[in-house]
């Protein structure tokens, strides 16, 4: 037996959480069709049943106001899940409600997982899910997500419902406009494919949704919908023009008719105590407060990275000495030279050299999870909006600049919940800008080498810089190129919440393991492109210096010359264009060919014989600002067009060159 289950909800109702927990590991990430806004689709296992879920993109109506709306309202009407679980904050009914009376007038088989009831509680809440049920006439779970209470209960309502599919015709009385329904209604079910739907279509139709009909046609012609409904959208037309000269207009009635029906449910429902400051508006006295706010965030960062660094150091250095014994084994074992060469210069000193890495990317991400977690990152967007909108940007564009943290990928895709396409176009510029987590090892790599004692700081440095060029830049863009004032930010705090073990580790893992099988794919074929070019011509245990690698790092070395960079660098930096963390592993292979003796020299001493650490520091700051990795730079010409990725490669590269060349150039001044 197999079930379709759909999770639908407003942001910020523990939907991840939820998703996460069902699912398990047994996920993967893709693509909606047609957009670049992130699918995941997981499975569990329930008595004889195989679960998929599909997680919806967060959507506070099935109005096609954002791309999120519709592509949870098209899957719904093309998918027909079996199920679709609306995950509704107990603390926050009647706005959570509106998407549930969607669901119900569109048809769904709807369950409603009444998520957050603690927090209700807490803040002097009491809702009464027997008694939403009952009005609603479908089942109610009450549930604490993130404590792992009210999963069996949903699990098992989900599997007794999967086979249920009732015909809703009614859910909201819409008073006087009820013979405007009932008369398109009519002409309605002379379709037979969209008889199914009749009353919910009326109401898009007097709303002005005409599109609507391709979503469920049949008869399309020519892909021309005015040929197929003519009669159909015609006496749409009328309707809705006499409709909003005795009514007003259609959205805004139905909107407030959805309300008021709404309301009544909520006072049938919910008693509230006497409870109005809670711990969360304590603290937010404090971390968002405008002049203690930008200091904490700030500061917060700063201890991410020092403690990130001084966790992780020793388990890196295991890591670098296992790949050191394992190179070393593999070439004093097999006995053909290229295959010797290959294994322990090629792919262990280029992958290991990444993988070094491991630990303190997760440990990263695992604070990261933390903090999202905690309700803490929506604060820390806050308190940054009013820097940002004074350099230009959109207070819409902090969300997808915050994520850039993470991986600049999904932080440009994100920027599609920007309607302004200046602030959405400008958002897109600078976001590889902010230090994605790729760059994470180059930083680690040349911060433990050079800076001893000073890594977190330095690290952070990086990342602060990345912040303020942003800021710059769109400045400079908004003054020159995007001119206009930028849009607010308006933004829902979640409350406060301590994270659960499992839902920040599975987070953790699930941004970890990206790393991972680009270790296994992207790295890995990078650095045998790289052991190649430096093996050959000559062949194994020739000088690297008559070697392709050295060829095009020589012709490449004159540029970065002014940096005081050698041919290496050069290199490291061309390939680091398909990933960053390609920089790392190009070092690893290059330094692991160029070996002489018995024992391996460990990468950041060998560093020590080409850099100093002024200019390490500006390689750190070339590697932060220089061309986006490939899958960032495909996504901003998806989303920008062919022009703009352009001009955001050949910005990025005159900026980085410009930075780079500045930091040698004031560090020489100052310090000789």
């Amino acid at each position: 037996m197999k079930i379709r289950v759909a999770l639908a909800g407003n942001p910020n109702v523990g939907k991840t959480v939820i998703f996460n927990a069902l699912t398990g590991s047994r996920q993967y990430v893709g693509n909606w069709p047609g957009v670049t806004v992130e699918k995941k689709v997981g499975k569990f296992t329930y008595k004889d049943a195989e679960v998929e879920v599909v997680d919806l993109p967060g959507s506070y109506s099935l109005s096609p106001y954002s791309i999120d709306e519709k592509i949870a309202r098209d899957y719904i009407l093309e998918e027909r899940p079996d199920v679709v679980v609306n995950i509704v904050d107990a603390s926050n009914l009647e706005r959570n409600l509106y998407l549930t009376v969607q669901l119900l007038e569109i048809g769904a088989n709807v369950v409603v997982a009444l998520n957050m009831m603690d927090e209700a509680e807490a803040r002097g809440m009491k809702v009464d899910a027997e008694k939403l049920s009952e009005i609603l006439n479908i089942p109610v779970v009450p549930m604490v997500a993130v404590k792992g209470i009210g999963f069996d209960e949903l699990k098992e309502v989900i599997y007794e419902r999967a086979g249920m599919r009732e015909e809703r015709h009614k859910i909201v009385g819409y008073g006087k406009a009820e013979k405007y329904i009932e008369s398109l209604e009519r002409e309605i079910e002379k379709y037979p494919e969209l008889k199914k739907h009749s009353r919910w279509l009326a109401i898009k139709l007097l709303e002005g949704e005409v599109d609507i009909l391709r979503i469920l046609s049949i008869n399309e012609v020519n892909g021309m919908l005015e040929v197929a409904y003519a009669d159909l959208i015609r006496k749409a037309e009328v309707l809705r023009k006499e409709f909003g000269e005795k009514l007003g207009e259609p959205e805004t009635y139905f909107a407030d008719k959805r309300y008021e029906f709404i309301k009544s449910v909520v006072e049938q429902v919910l008693t509230r105590k006497g409870v109005t400051w809670t711990f969360s508006d304590m603290l937010d006295r404090v971390l968002i407060h405008r002049g203690f706010g930008i200091p904490i965030f700030l500061s917060l960062m700063w201890a991410a990275f020092q403690f990130t660094f001084a966790v992780s150091a020793p388990f890196s250095d295991a890591i670098d000495t296992f790949f050191g014994w394992l190179g070393e084994v593999a070439g004093s074992s097999i006995e053909n030279p290229a295959l010797s060469s290959l294994l322990a210069d090629g792919v262990i000193a280029g992958v290991g050299s990444v993988l070094v890495f491991l630990p303190p990317i997760f440990l990263l991400f695992l604070i990261l999870s933390i903090l999202e977690d905690s309700g803490y990152l929506a604060r820390a967007a806050f308190v940054m909006d009013r820097v940002m909108h004074k350099a230009g940007l959109s207070g819409k564009s902090t969300i997808p600049m915050l994520l850039g943290f993470g991986c600049n990928v999904p932080a440009v895709m994100a920027t599609r919940t920007i309607e302004d396409w200046k602030d959405r176009l400008l958002t897109i510029l600078v976001n590889p800008l902010m230090s994605c987590s790729a760059r994470l090892p180059i930083y680690v790599l040349f911060a433990g080498a050079f800076f001893a004692g000073m890594e977190g700081a330095v690290i952070f440095s990086m990342y602060l810089m990345g912040i303020v060029l942003a800021g710059i830049m769109a400045f400079i863009f908004r003054k020159t190129i995007f001119k206009g004032q930028p849009s607010p930010l308006i933004l829902e705090m979640p409350p406060y919440r301590i994270p659960t073990l499992r839902s920040v580790l599975t987070k953790t893992w699930i941004r970890g393991k990206m790393f991972l099988r680009k270790a296994g794919t992207i790295i890995f074929a990078a650095v045998v492109v790289v052991w190649f070019l430096g093996t050959y011509p000559g062949g194994p245990g020739s000088d690297i210096e008559t070697s392709y690698a050295s060829m095009l790092g020589h012709a490449l070395q004159p540029l970065f010359a002014p940096m005081g960079w050698d041919w290496k660098a050069a290199v490291a930096l061309f390939f680091g264009f398909i990933a960053k963390e390609v920089v790392v592993g190009t070092y690893g292979t290059l330094y692991g060919l160029g070996e002489v003796g018995e024992e391996s020299e460990s990468l950041r001493a060998a560093l020590h014989g080409t850099f100093t650490p002024l200019n390490a520091y500006a390689f750190m700051a070339f590697a932060l600002i220089y061309i986006p990795c490939v899958a960032t730079i495909g996504v901003i010409r998806q989303e920008a067009g062919w022009k703009w990725m352009a001009f955001a490669v050949a910005y990025e590269l005159l900026l980085a060159y410009a930075v780079a060349l500045a930091i040698v150039g004031i560090g020489h001044a100052l310090w000789g």
